[in-house]
């Protein structure tokens, strides 16, 4: 999982611009309560008790640190999991069905995508499809361009368009919030309904936002444009396990 229940609650408090001592107080909690919480000592009963001043789903965030994602994926799509910022992970998504082949994201750099995309002789890429344009995921994009791949930042596009690329078509929808302009895919002609979403969702969590506005902004789209699709959708966020939208509804804290 990318974030834990500290995460969450950090997010959420810097979304709603409250102090913890001030979340505290609309809680009924002692500020050592909600310092404890943030330091990583979980207690259901301050969780439940803060999910509401934060606007988070208490049911979610009680059980958060239960949660494992552990979702199948189709032979079709491959997890490309790169090592990033010490212990961290960040992904890429390729994704293979019927002679075509689409990269999403090109990790934190060219070396770094080599290693896991090399391997798997992908052989010639029809398309590569950038979710947002953090350092992370935009790493290998010149490697990539200097391999002769078409290579499509999110600015390559607006939300609302279809993108046709052989046996797959991708709808372009809105998740700006973590990062301006940031796009997610919804990709058609796979046996299953896929959206790559990039850093504005992981499973358990969303997207850190620098402000309240953003934050507001990030929860609109993702409320208007990835919670209205199907539970049986397939997630692919841009840190941690595959996901699924009927999972992030039960179990997701900011949208459950």
């Amino acid at each position: 999982m990318e974030d834990d229940f500290t995460y969450v609650i950090r997010k959420a408090l810097r979304g709603h611009d409250l102090a913890p001592a001030e979340a505290a107080a609309l809680a009924g909690l002692r500020e050592g309560e909600v310092m404890g919480l943030l330091r990583g000592k979980f207690s259901e009963q301050a969780a439940r008790a803060i999910a509401p001043v934060l606007g988070l789903s208490e049911e979610a965030l009680a059980t958060l640190p239960a949660y494992e994602a552990q979702t199948a994926l189709p032979d079709s799509i491959r997890q490309l999991d790169m090592p990033f910022g010490g212990d961290g992970q960040v992904n890429a998504w390729l994704i293979r069905e019927s002679g075509t082949a689409l990269l999403f994201d090109s990790g934190p750099s060219a070396g770094a995508l080599e290693q896991v995309l090399d391997p798997l002789h992908a052989g010639d890429l029809d398309g590569v499809f950038l979710t947002h344009i953090h350092p992370d995921h935009t790493g290998g994009a010149d490697k990539l361009r200097a391999r002769g791949y078409p290579v499509h930042f999110p600015s390559s596009f607006r939300p609302g368009e279809t993108i046709r690329c052989g046996a797959l078509t991708l709808h372009t929808i809105d998740l700006a919030g973590h990062c301006d302009g940031a796009l997610g895919y919804l990709i058609d002609g796979l046996t299953v309904p896929v959206c790559v979403v990039g850093d504005a969702l992981f499973a358990g969590s969303i997207g850190g936002c620098p402000d309240s506005e953003t934050y507001r902004l990030a929860l609109a789209n993702l409320c208007e444009h990835v919670f209205t699709l199907p539970d049986e959708t397939l997630l692919l966020p841009g840190h941690g396990p595959a996901t699924t939208i009927g999972d992030e509804r039960k179990r997701n804290p900011f949208l459950g």
